[in-house]
């Protein structure tokens, strides 16, 4: 059953009618009803306030990464484990092929359903998960194997065994190694991507992001806790972050936006997951135009060019 936010409630009592003429076979009824349902997902979706795309961003059945990689890859084949301490199932690492491309898929995986949220840790990766990807990278980057990224988490696990295990290092270690792959990357934030745990597996020659996906170094409850103290802040603390990826372009922190059907990739997963795919490849053929030293050169001038300093 769809879940639906407070302000797709027209949009909700519209389909319902839809479903309603449909059943007593009203084909008259159902045409203009269709064009209501167009004119007013284009009214909500057009309008959106930095807090509702928070939501869309977090929203129950927007696709994850697995049904990204479900719905790309074939012949597919999951690596697993960092060979030092356990499997972490927040992140997924899968190698197959888009087409006739062979490619490494690292994700961020949130998981459905209670049983599948606690497997996955609710999508916050320990150490071992972020030494996983930089296992897998390593190994696509020695035979040049692509490797695309998907950032879905709010925030890299912060629990005790976490950081007795070197959290921080392991995040700082992928940024560092992420930064010398030569092989062509892609990353991309499809729904909420906080803080440093999305940052450790977005290093790369581009950056994009979904259409309604969000950006910041914190979440903005936790924003209006330590600057505010008050819960009710959090529509003024997610404006004042700029986590949008039209604020985020604007700022030329990520490379693209990736136009995901207006009603919601949650709506429309296919055509957010051929959007998705569209992107990468069209990414893909730019970047192997470039020699691995070009591409190094590139990169490194990105980063580089994020935020400002002052000598003195």
């Amino acid at each position: 059953m769809a879940t639906y936010l407070e302000f797709e409630d027209k949009i909700k009592k519209i389909e319902d009618e839809i479903i309603t003429a449909k059943t007593k076979s009203d084909e008259h009824a159902v045409e203009i009803l269709e064009k209501k349902l167009e004119k007013e997902v284009e009214k909500t979706f057009k309008n959106l306030s930095d807090y509702q795309k928070l939501q869309l961003a977090r929203h129950p059945d927007r696709p994850y990464s697995l049904d990204y990689i479900n719905g790309l890859l074939t012949n597919a084949y999951e690596i697993h484990g960092d060979r030092h301490y356990v499997d972490d199932h927040a992140i997924v690492c899968y190698l197959g092929f888009i087409g006739t491309q062979k490619v490494l898929v690292i994700g961020e995986q949130k998981g459905r359903g209670t049983k599948d949220k606690l497997y996955r840790n609710f999508g916050m990766p320990s150490p071992e998960g972020y030494r996983k990807a930089l296992r897998a990278a390593k190994m696509a980057d020695k035979f040049q194997i692509p490797i695309l990224m998907l950032v879905d988490t709010p925030g890299a696990y912060p629990g005790i065994g976490a950081e007795e295990r070197n959290q921080s290092e392991a995040i700082a270690r992928n940024l560092y190694e992420f930064a010398d792959l030569t092989t062509p990357t892609v990353s991309v934030v499809i729904g909420e991507g906080g803080s440093g745990g999305a940052l450790a597996i977005s290093v790369a020659d581009k950056l994009a992001m979904m259409r309604y996906s969000v950006y910041a170094v914190i979440s903005p409850e936790g924003c209006s806790a330590i600057l505010w103290n008050d819960p009710t802040k959090v529509e003024t603390a997610a404006n004042a972050l700029k986590i949008t990826a039209e604020n985020l372009k604007e700022l030329n922190l990520i490379d693209d936006v990736i136009n995901e059907p207006l009603i919601g990739a949650h709506r429309q997963k296919e055509l957010a997951i051929l959007a998705l795919k569209e992107y990468f490849l069209t990414s893909l053929e730019e970047l192997m135009k470039l020699s691995p030293e070009k591409r190094l050169e590139k990169k490194y001038q990105k980063i580089m060019n994020l935020g400002s300093f002052l000598e003195k």
